[in-house]
């Protein structure tokens, strides 16, 4: 497969090095600033025989990198944040283009295993009023959102699946908790490539959910993954729906 990668920064080049380890060829790397990318912008040239886009790219490029990717008509795995309040435009865009689209907050095979675990884990403690439910997330230094699209979804999750708990709060806690609260926290320092917890608790036990990174080589894995699996697809998609075909 023939690959374009939008975004030429760590995760870019960490990208770059899995796919070329599973066997594909990166035909075209798309960066305004980086001297390494073959190009600074999508163009006929860009995409001459590119079958798949792979953006990892600020927010703030996001739609237009979208856009861009329709206007060719080329597959694309977005792991950028920022977009979503445009979701039906960008459904529309991708139903005209004919092709597909497959979207994460975290395209780790191992943390969306663990978002299926933590969902598993919620249908049963919904049963069980005794426990209370919290999460935490820690960051290395250099990461400029708080809390992460990873640990949005899984505060989703949570609410999807545990009827006692409405909302999120994400704040520092200074007063007590509403019952209906669920308290997710994050810090950020050192060099933490990505921590996430969910916690379940009662008077007399902790039962606690964790998923802790090494490396990017398992997000840079799961993008190839989605890569390799948008090429047959159209529509819109999220990691979810695909890793539910992938997942037993």
């Amino acid at each position: 497969m023939n690959l374009a990668i939008v975004g030429f920064g760590q995760m870019g080049q960490m990208i770059k090095e899995i796919a070329e380890e599973r066997g594909h060829e990166v035909i075209s790397v798309i960066d305004p600033s980086n001297p390494q990318a073959t190009h600074k912008e999508f163009s006929e040239e860009s995409m001459s025989g590119v079958d798949a886009c792979i953006c990892f790219t600020q927010p703030d490029a996001a739609m237009g990198n979208i856009q861009d990717a329709c206007r060719y008509k080329r597959p694309l795995v977005l792991g950028t944040t920022g977009w979503t309040d445009h979701m039906e435009e960008v459904r529309q865009l991708v139903k005209e283009a004919g092709t597909g689209m497959v979207y994460s907050s975290n395209f780790s095979i191992g943390v969306n295993i663990f978002f299926k675990l933590i969902e598993q884990a919620s249908q049963v403690i919904d049963g069980f009023e005794m426990y209370d439910i919290l999460a935490h997330e820690a960051h290395h230094r250099k990461k400029i959102d708080s809390p992460s699209g990873t640990a949005k979804t899984m505060a989703q999750i949570l609410l999807d699946n545990i009827e006692r708990k409405t909302k999120v709060y994400e704040d520092k806690m200074d007063r007590r908790i509403e019952d209906d609260e669920l308290h997710f926290s994050s810090v950020r320092g050192g060099s933490i490539p990505g921590t996430h917890s969910v916690y379940f608790d009662s008077d007399f036990d902790t039962i606690e959910l964790t998923h802790t990174a090494r490396n990017r080589r398992g997000f840079a894995t799961g993008a190839v993954i989605a890569a390799e699996w948008i090429v047959k697809q159209k529509g819109l998609f999220t990691e979810r729906d695909m890793m539910n075909q992938i997942l037993p």
